[in-house]
């Protein structure tokens, strides 16, 4: 069990390559509660809402996103706001208009992964043929 931290090796082990697997997993115990934080952004619908359409659209402005999620535009400049305190969004100014987009790589890479319905429902519903 080479990879077991020295305060935890009189633990027994029922498989010992197993353990050292996860250990891997796990990965730098401090660069967990960044992950955390990244996974919290996802565990509200709102705020998900918002970083798939700046993934997927961005930059855009809180007027489009608005229009795009649902979401009030106050309530769309809150979330914007958070996204941006954490360094997850950036917004550049166009004119007078902001526009934002996504500035974590590894956040972008956990979107990717999520994938809207594929039947064409939306688009029919809309009339539109993207």
């Amino acid at each position: 069990m080479h990879l077991v931290p020295t305060e935890r090796a009189h633990r027994k082990a029922i498989d010992e390559h197993t353990v050292c697997l996860a250990i891997e997993g796990i990965g730098e115990p401090d660069q967990l509660p960044d992950w955390a934080d990244r996974f919290a952004l996802l565990g509200e619908p709102h705020r998900l809402a918002v970083l798939l359409a700046v993934h997927r659209a961005g930059p855009i402005a809180v007027t489009d996103l608005a229009t795009a999620t649902g979401i009030a535009d106050t309530a769309v400049s809150q979330i914007l706001r958070l996204l941006r305190a954490g360094g997850t969004v950036t917004g550049a100014k166009d004119g007078r208009i902001v526009r934002y987009e996504l500035k974590d790589a590894q956040l972008a890479a956990i979107l990717d992964q999520i994938r809207p319905a594929s039947d064409g429902a939306h688009h029919e519903l809309h009339g539109s043929a993207i």
